[in-house]
């Protein structure tokens, strides 16, 4: 177990509940259109598509081997985990200038990140088994706290709507874990499955979804007291899970399938299978990331070895289209 405190700083308990965001604004004031970005993992770059029109807009190179990315609030900003090295790198959403660079410290590999409705970012950083809070990432006086889970693979990220605590799968170590940022008391710890991977929040902040590739399987559980409430049989290597906007289902991306499988939350059933590539072409596409637009009526899907996201209109199940992006696109964010 450890616990470290970077640039030392009062450490504020209390955070300010955020309005609602006004349209994404690029720097010049003009409205962002709806647009995807993409990190293009083999190719180090970074990939902005216009959605409207569906097409690649800019690809700029990023780092090495980026992987998650996160929009800040208010749009004007993505965040991208810098998976083959130490830093979480800031772009201007409309530009894709990088603005900053924030080293987490040797061995970092930063992986899952968030940022947060209240303005902060969160990590988990592989290489050094722990998660960081960073308050005021865009200030030259941020403060960089790390929170340390103890396990192997701390992969993927979910954080609770008040930002107090996080959650991560823990892919090495079998387990899912939760931290709690503001008190630092012991992280608790739960086996879940074979090699758990995907992680989201239901948007009450009631549920923890996890989906665990190996055993092919996707799990409900309590989030404060880690109880596990339900088990349910997805397709095969269920690499993430994503929950609607609306709260209604949990969608997981199987990648030896290239489907989804989607569950009712409020019964733990499988209520449908989504074909997003065919079982022979599985391999060739890849399948590994999902995002839910903002809207909940289309999922994308990130088709890693074929360099494109597919678009997925949830109410029907069709693939509307299929969107050119750099060299081994995987993690992805949305601007609505």
């Amino acid at each position: 177990m450890k616990f470290v405190t970077m640039l030392v700083g009062g450490l504020a308990f209390t955070l300010a509940a955020c309005a609602p965001s006004a349209a994404p604004q690029q720097a010049d004031g003009a409205v962002m259109p709806p647009t995807l970005f993409v990190a293009n993992k083999r190719g180090n770059t970074l990939s902005k598509v216009d959605l409207a029109t569906g097409k690649e807009v800019l690809r700029l190179p990023s780092c090495t081997n980026p992987h998650e990315l996160a929009t800040s609030p208010d749009g004007r900003h993505v965040a991208l985990a810098c998976y083959g090295g130490t830093s979480i790198d800031i772009f201007l959403t409309d530009s894709l200038e990088r603005v900053a660079s924030i080293d987490l410290g040797e061995n970092a590999r930063p992986h899952g990140i968030v940022w947060h409705a209240n303005g902060n970012l969160y990590a988990t950083a592989e290489g050094r088994q722990s998660v960081f809070w960073i308050r005021d990432p865009l200030s030259e006086a941020r403060q960089v706290f790390e929170s340390g889970t103890g396990k192997q693979g701390s992969h993927m990220l979910a954080v609770s709507p008040d930002g107090r605590i996080a959650w991560t799968t823990d892919l090495g170590s079998r387990t899912v874990t939760r931290v709690d940022l503001v008190t630092r008391r012991a992280p608790m710890s739960v086996t879940v499955g074979e090699e758990p991977e995907g992680i989201a929040l239901s948007p009450d902040g009631t549920t923890l979804w996890v989906s665990a590739r190996g055993s092919n399987q996707a799990f409900a559980l309590d989030p404060q007291t880690m109880e596990l409430r339900e088990t349910v049989a997805t397709g095969r290597f269920p690499l993430r899970i994503a929950v609607r906007p609306q709260g209604d289902v949990a969608v997981t991306s199987d990648l030896q399938d290239g489907s989804l499988t989607v569950i009712d939350t409020a019964t733990a059933k499988v209520i449908r299978t989504v074909a997003v590539s065919s079982p022979a072409e599985a391999e060739a596409r890849f399948q590994v990331t999902i995002l839910w637009s903002d809207d909940g009526s289309k999922i994308y899907v990130a088709e890693t070895a074929s360099d494109t996201v597919a678009e997925v209109d949830y109410a029907s199940g069709k693939v509307l289209r299929r969107l050119i992006v750099g060299d081994g696109g995987d993690g992805m964010a949305i601007l609505p």
